[in-house]
């Protein structure tokens, strides 16, 4: 049975890290009761356990509360995540402009994944006006935390020129370190070079690795993107793409996979 806000438990929490180990019924559990005694790293991840219907039942409404009220009290990760849910419409109306405002709230206390989302929507024009150049500063600031998303799109700066001078052998630098920091769009991004380079062993186990990694937005899109390469044994990987978002998707991705045996 998932946990509810209306629970009258109350349960110590010392360490909130320490609740990963717990089930997600009891985390919540612990969650709910320590965000209620007003502990602010708890208020931020409760909001993600509704966001997310981890061991409580999903209601991004009530997330969008629970990280407003944590933001007012000052949390970055809070106007970050507050920053999500309206860039994305969780919870309530999509409003770019007052997702932009948070995401630079977040990305002024240091925080990377603040630093990461308002250059995404600085390099797109989305709510902010588009400035390639701010994208990759915020880019490189995140990268330099060890951000491994914001490693990859600085590659992917430096490879295509965006607000910075090309220079390929600094695309594939932050290609490897994304890679090697477990994002699977950083693997794909590398596997793409060394495969140009003809690289072709060392391309395949990073694909391997972003397949096993990889959401299922981006299983579809890379699939598709496979489909197109020259070198076989690269192109042969797009069936076990394929195959792996039919397992997560829909049968719009089943049938995608049915054509490729036919």
């Amino acid at each position: 049975m998932k946990a509810t806000l209306s629970s009258p438990e109350i349960v110590e929490v010392d360490d909130l890290p320490a609740l990963l180990n717990s089930s997600a019924q009891t985390r919540a559990r612990l969650v709910i009761a320590a965000a209620r005694r007003g502990e602010l790293e708890a208020q931020v991840m409760l909001g993600q356990l509704l966001l997310q219907g981890q061991g409580i039942e999903r209601d991004t409404k009530l997330a969008l509360t629970w990280f407003r009220l944590a933001a007012q009290r000052g949390s970055a990760m809070a106007d970050n995540m507050l920053g999500r849910c309206l860039e994305h419409g969780w919870g309530g109306p999509s409003d770019l402009a007052e997702a932009a405002r948070h995401y630079q709230r977040a990305a002024q206390s240091g925080l990377d994944w603040g630093l990461y989302n308002l250059a995404n929507l600085v390099s797109t024009g989305r709510g902010l006006t588009c400035d390639p150049e701010a994208a990759f500063t915020l880019y490189q600031r995140a990268a330099a935390l060890g951000h491994a998303k914001s490693m990859n799109l600085l590659g992917r700066c430096y490879e295509d020129g965006l607000g910075v001078t090309r220079d390929s052998a600094a695309a594939l630098l932050w290609y490897r370190r994304s890679a090697e920091a477990g994002d699977f769009r950083g693997q794909f991004s590398l596997a793409g070079v060394l495969a140009a380079l003809g690289q072709i062993a060392e391309a395949e186990h990073w694909l391997r690795l972003a397949l096993e990694h990889g959401n299922l937005n981006f299983l579809r899109v890379a699939g598709r993107n496979l489909l197109q390469v020259d070198v076989v044994p690269l192109r042969a990987l797009a069936r076990p793409y394929h195959q792996r978002a039919a397992e997560l998707g829909d049968a719009s991705d089943q049938a995608a996979l049915a054509a490729l045996d036919a």
